[in-house]
C-alpha cells in the first residue's frame, strides 16, 4: 500500500475500557465515548490498545469493542483493533476475527515478555500481515514490550504491502526524521508529548491518550500544523501540555485517564483491572496540580474538579468466563 495513502486518519484516540464498580465492561460508556471523540474531531479509535488495557480484557470483549466502535462511529471515523499477544498464532486468530468484526486496521506491536530477536520481530509481524487483507501499523514500545523495532527491521517490515505505518512511543526524532524522509511508513506520534514535533517534521499524525479527554483541541492543533500555522499550534500544543502530562506521568495513563473522564462526568466508573490499581493520594495530588494548570481547552474544563479516589480505589477482578 503506498504510503501517501493514510488508511487511519491522523488523529486516533487510543481509547480506555470503560469498566463498571464490579470490572466488567461499562459498554453503555464505550458506546458514549466512542461518540464523543469521534464528534469532537478524532478520524478513528484504536480499541484494546495499551491503554484500553487490552491484557485484562477477554477475546470476545475485544471483538465487541471493535463491533461497538465500529457502529457507533457509522463511517465517520476508522477502527483498529489491538489486543494482539505474544503468540503469533493467537494473535492471527484474533485480529482475524477483528478483521470479520469489522475493524480497518490493525495495530501490531513486538511480542512482549519473550523478547524474540529483530528476526523473529520481523517473522511475527509478517506472519500477521500476511493472514489479513487490512492495513497494518507497527506499535513500537519497547518499555512494554522488552523489544523495540530497530530501524532496519522497520524498513524491512514496511516492504510487505499491508505494513503501512508505525506508532512509535520511543519518541526517537532523529529516527522519525529518518522513516518520515524515507517514505517508507507513515509515522505517527505515539506519545502526547511528542505531538507537536512529530507533526512539525510532516509526520502522519498522533494516537493519542489525552484525545480520550480533549479532542477538539488536538483536531485544532493538526488543523493549524495542516494549514502551515506553526504558531497558532504551538499555542494549542501548550495548553494542552498540562492535561497530557496528568494523564501520562504520575500513574499509568489508563488510570489517570479514566480517573478524569470520571470527574468530568464522561463515564460512569473509574475502575481499572487488575493488575492496574487507583491511585495513591500522592499521584492524585499531582494529577490534580497540573488539571488545575489547563486553561483554555473548551473541551477540558479541568480546574477545581475532584477526583473521586474512593470510586477509584483497588483494582477489579471481573467475574466473566474465561474464554475456552
Amino acid at each position: 500500500m503506498p504510503v501517501q495513502q493514510n488508511p487511519f486518519g491522523q488523529l486516533l484516540v487510543a481509547l480506555v475500557t470503560p469498566f463498571t464498580p464490579d470490572g466488567e465492561v461499562a459498554w453503555t460508556d464505550v458506546e458514549r465515548l466512542v461518540d464523543a471523540v469521534v464528534t469532537g474531531g478524532a478520524d478513528g479509535v484504536v480499541v484494546a490498545g495499551t491503554t484500553g488495557e487490552s491484557s485484562t480484557l477477554t477475546d470476545r470483549e475485544k471483538i465487541r469493542l471493535v463491533q461497538t466502535a465500529r457502529e457507533v462511529a457509522a463511517g465517520r471515523a476508522t477502527v483498529v483493533a489491538g489486543g494482539g499477544s505474544s503468540d503469533t498464532a493467537h494473535t492471527i486468530s484474533h485480529h482475524l476475527a477483528c478483521e470479520a468484526a469489522g475493524a480497518d486496521g490493525l495495530l501490531v506491536a513486538s511480542p512482549a515478555y519473550v523478547r524474540p530477536g529483530q528476526e523473529g520481530v520481523l517473522a511475527h509481524v509478517r506472519a500477521v500481515a500476511d493472514a489479513t487483507d487490512l492495513p497494518v501499523m507497527l506499535y513500537d514500545v519497547p518499555a512494554r514490550t522488552g523489544t523495540g523495532f530497530e530501524l532496519a527491521t522497520l524498513l524491512s517490515a514496511a516492504r510487505h504491502p499491508n505494513v503501512c505505518a508505525v506508532k512509535d512511543a520511543d519518541g526517537d526524532l532523529a529516527r522519525a526524521a529518518h522513516l518520515i524522509g524515507s517514505g517508507d511508513l507513515l509515522y505517527f506520534a505515539g506519545s502526547d508529548a511528542a505531538a507537536l514535533p512529530t507533526l512539525a517534521i510532516d509526520g502522519a499524525g498522533i494516537v493519542g491518550v489525552s484525545a480520550n479527554v480533549a479532542p477538539g483541541s488536538y483536531r485544532k492543533l493538526l488543523d493549524a500544523v495542516a494549514a502551515g500555522e506553526l504558531r497558532a499550534a504551538t499555542g494549542v500544543h501548550q495548553r494542552i501540555e498540562p492535561l497530557a502530562r496528568a494523564l501520562n506521568t504520575f500513574m499509568p495513563p489508563a488510570v489517570a485517564t479514566k480517573l478524569v473522564l470520571h470527574a468530568l462526568g464522561r463515564i460512569g466508573s473509574p475502575r481499572v483491572r487488575l493488575p492496574l490499581v487507583g491511585p495513591d493520594p500522592r499521584a492524585a495530588r499531582a494529577v490534580s496540580r497540573e488539571l488545575d494548570r489547563v486553561r483554555s481547552l473548551p473541551d477540558a474544563r479541568t480546574t477545581g474538579v475532584r477526583l473521586d479516589l474512593d470510586a477509584a480505589a483497588g483494582g477489579a477482578v471481573a467475574a466473566r468466563l474465561v474464554d475456552a
